[in-house]
Formats: structure tokens, C-alpha cells, sequence
């Protein structure tokens, strides 16, 4: 027999992605989260959501020599059967939060030998390349945690016709 109206669902999550959160914890870049709290929303494999949060039971305090990775367990509640065992899903879990965080278009963010960076438009109407230090993904967006202020504008679409120095007209991005 199987318990199905509720169901835990173990998830990874790698050592470096840990670490990097230990040290924003301690840089005070991000914020902890509740932890006798952290929800956990399950995706389906076709990217749907669903429709029950579960939450974050426990994560391992060792790490897999064989995949570098840590163990999270999450108990989810099921009370229309749609999870079965051994089903694979994805889950999404809010562990920190970024205080005024700046988020850019992925598409938006170049990367060169230099670093990253991204076009924006300066007070004067012209483009101008800023330099950025990128945190990591959050969706479609890329968190940046330095380099960018909130309200400026960042070109997103039309890199070929745009050069650094010349006259914009922006307009918003849908």
C-alpha cells in the first residue's frame, strides 16, 4: 500500500548553488526566508503548475561525492490523486529574498571575455554600454546585483541596429 493524498517528493540541488547562497547570506545580499516555512511549488513536466504548495521538511547536510549535490525532501499534499510515485517532477522553492532587486530580460545581458554587460539608455538619449555583475536566474530574467540602478533604462531588442554613442528612442518592452 501507498499513501497518495499526501506525498513527498525529494528533490537536489547543487553544492556551489548552496554555497553561493551561504555567502550572500553572510554579504547580506539576500535574506532569509522563514525556514520552518519554505514553500515549495511542484512543476509538471509539461511546465504546468501544481495547484498544491508543498513544504521544505529537511535539506542533507552532506554532500554526494558522486554528483555534488545536496538533498532536499518536501511534503506535498495530493488530494485529488494527481501525483503518482515515481513521478518526475521540478520544484521551485523560495529561499531568500533580494531586497530592491534589479532583474533583466535574459536576452538583454551580453557576455564577453570582459564579463557581462548590457546597453542602456543614458539621461543625454544615448546608448551606452554598463558593465554588470550577474547573480544568477530567476524565470527568464537574470538578477543583477551590480552595475544597474532602479529606473534605468536597459535596451533589450534591436542590438544590431544600436551602437554605443548613438541616439535612441526607446520604447517599452512588452
Amino acid at each position: 500500500m501507498q499513501q497518495l493524498d499526501e506525498v513527498y517528493v525529494n528533490l537536489i540541488q547543487s553544492s556551489s548553488e548552496v554555497q553561493r547562497l551561504r555567502r550572500a547570506f553572510r554579504d547580506g545580499a539576500l535574506e532569509r526566508t522563514a525556514e520552518d516555512a519554505v514553500a515549495v511549488t511542484i512543476l509538471r513536466d509539461d511546465g504546468s503548475e501544481f495547484p498544491h504548495p508543498g513544504t521544505l521538511l529537511f535539506t542533507d547536510v552532506t554532500v554526494d561525492a558522486s554528483t555534488g549535490a545536496v538533498s532536499l525532501r518536501a511534503r506535498v499534499p495530493n488530494p485529488d490523486l494527481d501525483l503518482l510515485p515515481g513521478e518526475l517532477v521540478r520544484a521551485r522553492l523560495v529561499q531568500a529574498v533580494a531586497q530592491d532587486a534589479i532583474t533583466v530580460p535574459q536576452q538583454a545581458v551580453t557576455r564577453g571575455a570582459e564579463g557581462s554587460s548590457v546597453l542602456v539608455v543614458g539621461a543625454d538619449g544615448l546608448a551606452a554600454v554598463r558593465p554588470v555583475q550577474v547573480g544568477g536566474a530567476v524565470g527568464e530574467t537574470w538578477l543583477i546585483t551590480e552595475g544597474l540602478e532602479a529606473g534605468e533604462q536597459v535596451i533589450v531588442d534591436g542590438f544590431q541596429r544600436v551602437r554605443p554613442g548613438s541616439a535612441v528612442t526607446p520604447t517599452p518592452w512588452p
